[in-house]
């Protein structure tokens, strides 16, 4: 196994690379504004002044530590392993996008920057984002795919109390990876006073090490709580994964420790195209979106159409970081249909109390998956927002779960 010790320090290299992936293919005219971002991170990301102002923000506004919370009824349904929940969606905003978010706008104040600029999916990076440039005074401008504004009414009616521009995409499918499109135009167009926080671990470096590093806390935070509440590690570390920010966030922690650690896909509808965005298991080598890693192509070799009851999750490419953890062999990728996560949020919900976030329901119901065969362990999952947003949808089109009623204990 590799030596993760300097791992942090190693990774990504000076050109923005994780091994083969990641870099910065960008037009002439962008580079020096990525460049100017980069120079600021590195420069902020040293500073005793910058750390401890976010960290006072992370406890007075956005409520961390979150905790770590343990599914005992719901383990005791299913046998004799045990699940945890690094519970993210108790973060503000109710998910973990407002850690990379909170970040980013300080980025911006300090660059002297005016106006925000993201895309978003599912919304809840878009009400981060929000959240953050109401806190520092910035202006804000979210896309969203017309797809996803019908899917997740919530988030966009939050996004506009917050003081959000929300701009409708209509082109292509109207998802997450025509709203990145959109947001790339804006920014080419208004770089000099607007910052493009973009939304997950993925895009030109340096937004998939800026993300990733924000994002930490979550695997920071859970390695410490779960070894005070247990005295050991977990035996698999899970999380679901789109662009894969809060998969990377929590799985940091644990790249060096003796455990398992499991990123979830959406395998949507089934294995056709544009029935999933499983990008690793059905990916392969490209360049989208100003980075190249692993993306699922159409016969022409573009982004292939993708699908995903969730809608952070239908994005048909992956963080670089994830592809180069997979080739490593340090993180295994696999996947989860529509039909188990909404099994998993209504069991999720039923058994324990809380309604998760579609996304994560992917994750959980990889650790249901698992822990029926385990006779002993633990699997921790992370969380990463609660289903607020997508009741609406669900109760459309899956009732109030009347046939998730039940369901047996391992004989």
């Amino acid at each position: 196994m590799m030596d993760f010790s300097r791992y942090l320090k190693d990774y990504p290299d000076a050109e923005g690379r994780f091994g083969n992936y990641g870099g910065a293919y960008l037009p002439p005219e962008l580079v020096p504004a990525f460049q100017d971002i980069a120079k600021a991170y590195w420069t902020v990301s040293q500073s005793s002044q910058f750390i401890s102002e976010l960290r006072r923000i992370q406890k007075e506004f956005q409520g961390r530590p979150t905790p770590v919370y343990h599914c005992e009824r719901l383990s005791k349904k299913l046998g004799l392993g045990q699940i945890y929940l690094k519970r993210e969606d108790l973060n503000h905003t109710g998910a973990h996008k407002l850690n990379h978010c909170i970040g980013e706008g300080l980025l911006a104040k300090f660059l002297g920057k005016k106006r925000v600029i993201a895309e978003t999916g599912a919304g809840q990076h878009g009400v981060a984002m929000a959240t953050a440039a109401a806190f520092f005074g910035l202006e804000c401008t979210i896309y969203m795919g017309e797809v996803d504004i019908e899917k997740q009414a919530p988030n966009v009616a939050r996004m506009k109390v917050l003081g959000a521009e929300v701009v409708p995409v209509t082109a292509g499918l109207k998802t997450l990876k025509e709203a990145v499109d959109a947001a790339f135009e804006d920014y080419l167009q208004n770089y000099r006073d607007t910052i493009y926080c973009i939304g997950s671990a993925v895009g030109p470096h340096p937004f998939p090490m800026i993300v990733r590093d924000f994002q930490r806390v979550v695997g920071v935070e859970a390695r410490e709580q779960f070894l005070e509440m247990t005295g050991t590690l977990p035996d698999v570390v899970v999380a679901c994964v789109g662009g894969g920010s809060n998969s990377i966030g929590m799985f940091e922690a644990f790249l060096g420790d003796p455990v398992e650690i499991v990123g979830v896909e959406p395998l949507g509808r089934g294995e056709q195209m544009g029935d999933h965005a499983a990008s690793m298991r059905y990916g392969s080598e490209g360049v989208m979106h100003g980075f190249n890693s692993i993306m699922l192509k159409d016969p022409k070799g573009d982004p292939a159409p993708v699908y995903s009851i969730a809608s952070g999750l239908d994005y048909p490419s992956v963080g670089p970081e994830h592809a180069f953890l997979r080739d490593i062999g340090r993180v295994q990728y696999d996947t989860v249909s529509d039909e188990e996560a909404v099994d998993a949020f209504f069991k999720l919900s039923r058994y324990e109390g809380i309604i998760p976030a579609l996304e994560s329901a992917h994750a959980v119901a990889y650790a249901m998956r698992r822990v029926k065969d385990m006779d002993h362990g633990s699997i921790l999952v992370n969380l990463s927002g609660r289903g607020d947003k997508d009741l609406d949808y669900v109760i459309e089109h899956y009732g109030f779960g009347e046939r998730y009623r039940d369901f047996p204990v391992r004989k």
